[in-house]
């Protein structure tokens, strides 16, 4: 029997990739991923702190899993992630007991530091874990005590934190991610997935006046463009069928860092670094989709949209936030953009792409927002014709300009215009899906739904959720033509009339 180790995810997808990061070396370094937290030795929580209502959701977590403690005794709980980056030592005022925090610059030694806290557990003779059989215990307990010990001599940052009223006997080991940072693995993909993500830069650099990505992601830098296509092809070579290109501001690639060899010359005479990137991603065979997130209207070069026209592989889809149509408060945002800028970045991408979807994030109640200002944004929302919204209600983060300003707008009024915008866009959303009925549209096959396994779901290069009935032989990463019977807000059905790829 393994030592087992539970992985709880909130946030985007860039902590989603994190995730799979940590899973993967935790496997090479000999542990099990177990897939439900009943199952678990350790439990390990990624978090995310753009909200504060994802960093109230993680900590509440982490207190119920510190709370289980009298049914798991022995279960080890760590942290890790932009909750950790930001609040540091105060985590473990705020959750007594836990026993290990790893922010984002150093994930990859995550195995290292558990290995550190199972060395502690296992020199305790009150320890009676429920692996305490396992044939690798042995293994385990000595690894752990050379981690221990690396860490406290050689691994920058791993500090004792002082015990504290209602903690455990013992330190509890924390790594100061400002120490040092880890190179990025491309390595540690799960096996046996269709789908993929893959990072392409990390950080930003925007500084928007709302946001805590920088602090807690940190500055810009992109990797070199062949570690990006070698890791694609890796994992085309694997049966991943789609690859999603990762970054807080993905369009930024390239430009603070140098990407490109000199020798490497583009076929379709691109200049700029990600349609170039993109060209050489659509290049490798047996790649059927290519998407990006998150975009911006800066990025949305002529250049770009013939990416989008000429690149077979890259899909008519882009993830494009708007967050405000009111110049004023888009300047106050930070934003380095108006509503007419962002009305023609989207000319630019539909004069090259007709078929291009596009969906967004809003924010409502941003400080001295008038009810005017946000009937702009309501407006601009039917002028471009989204397919789906995002709609947050402004809360301030600590550290962060905005949040030295008054909160002016009520949570009443919060609350009435994101209702306004979400039944504007379920509208939206109703008619825009409609107009695909009786239509033919290519769907990349996942598996049997999640709220009817007796329906087969994928997804439509749009980026559409597709719900149709199996047929015999389907299996997840086939490419299907799917005919569309009918549709709702939030997917399209249909049956499949052909397998095309898989």
């Amino acid at each position: 029997m393994s030592f087992k180790v539970h992985i709880k995810t909130y946030g985007c997808q860039m902590n989603e990739r994190d995730s799979e990061m940590i899973a993967v070396l935790l496997q090479h370094h000999g542990y099990a991923l177990a897939e439900r937290e009943s199952q678990a030795d350790a439990v390990i929580v990624n978090t995310c702190s753009v909200r504060a209502k994802a960093e109230d959701k993680a900590i509440g977590k982490l207190r119920m899993l510190i709370s289980a403690r009298q049914e798991h005794p022995d279960r080890i709980v760590g942290v890790v992630g932009c909750m950790v980056q930001r609040l540091k030592d105060d985590l473990f005022r705020q959750v007594p007991g836990l026993d290990f925090a790893v922010g984002t610059h150093v994930l990859a030694r995550v195995p290292a530091i558990l290995a550190a806290v199972l060395a502690q557990k296992l020199s305790d003779p009150g320890y009676a874990g429920g692996f305490a059989d396992s044939p690798s215990r042995s293994a385990m307990a000595e690894r752990g005590v050379r981690a221990h010990t690396a860490g406290r001599a050689g691994l920058p940052g791993v500090v004792p934190i002082s015990r504290k009223a209602g903690t455990q006997p013992g330190h509890r080991p924390i790594l100061d991610v400002a120490s040092a940072d880890d190179p990025y693995d491309g390595h540690t993909h799960l096996p046996g997935e269709i789908s993929a993500f893959v990072n392409i830069l990390f950080g930003c650099d925007r500084h928007c006046a709302y946001c805590v990505v920088p602090e807690v992601r940190g500055g810009e830098w992109s990797r070199p463009a062949k570690d990006v296509i070698e890791e694609v092809r890796q994992l085309v070579a694997q049966g991943v069928k789609e690859i999603t290109l990762l970054g807080q501001s993905i369009m930024a690639y390239g430009r603070q860092t140098h990407v490109w060899e000199t020798t490497d010359r583009s076929p379709r005479g691109f200049t700029e670094p990600l349609p170039r990137l993109l060209e050489a991603l659509n290049d490798i065979p047996g790649l059927y989709r290519l998407r990006f997130t998150s975009g911006h209207p800066c990025g949305c070069t002529a250049e770009l949209a013939r990416a989008f026209a000429e690149l077979p592989a890259v899909c008519e889809h882009l993830h494009l936030p708007l967050q405000s149509a009111s110049d004023r408060i888009l300047q106050l945002m930070n934003r380095g953009y108006t509503a007419a800028d962002y009305r023609a970045a989207v000319r630019r991408l539909q004069e090259a792409m007709p078929r291009i979807v596009l969906t967004t994030d809003v924010i409502v109640g941003f400080p001295t927002e008038t009810p005017e200002e946000f009937d702009m944004t309501r407006a601009f929302l039917e002028e471009i014709g989204f397919d789906n919204v995002y709609i947050f209600k402004y809360n301030p983060r600590p550290g962060t300009p905005a949040a030295q300003w008054s909160d002016d707008v009520s949570a009443k009024e919060k609350l009435r215009r994101n209702h306004a915008l979400l039944e504007d866009q379920g509208k939206r959303s109703q008619a825009f899906h409609q107009a695909f009925t009786g239509q033919a549209c290519e769907v990349l096959v996942e598996g049997p739904s999640l709220r009817n396994e007796a329906r087969w779901a994928g997804r439509t290069r749009h980026n559409i959720l597709a719900v149709f009935e199996a047929v015999p032989g389907l299996k997840a990463g086939d490419l299907v033509t799917l005919r569309v019977a009918q549709a709702t807000a939030q997917a399209l059905y249909g049956t499949i009339e052909r397998k095309t790829a898989g």
